[in-house]
């Protein structure tokens, strides 16, 4: 019998700080070979044996962060009863 394989959506989220802007605080030159570091430190850490990860890294634009650090806040906490 054939083994099935499932792609199952997941996320890290996640703060920077900085005082430089957004453009000026990423790295536009992140190599294929780092990106596959990445993917194979999260599978270490996060994930049981046989199971491999692809990550695509993004940042939310900062007008919409307020409502992502939100979102994020409501995850972790529970939305408030009433609300």
């Amino acid at each position: 019998m054939e083994e099935q394989v499932y792609a199952v959506p997941f996320s890290l989220v996640g703060f920077f700080f900085t005082s430089k802007s957004v453009e000026e605080s990423i790295r536009g030159d992140l190599s294929p070979e780092e990106l596959e570091k990445l993917q194979e430190i999260i599978c270490k850490f996060l994930f049981t044996e046989n199971v491999q990860v692809a990550i695509y890294p993004s940042v939310v634009p900062p007008d919409q962060a307020e409502d992502a650090v939100e979102e994020l806040e409501d995850m972790i906490f529970g939305e408030e009863e009433g609300e």
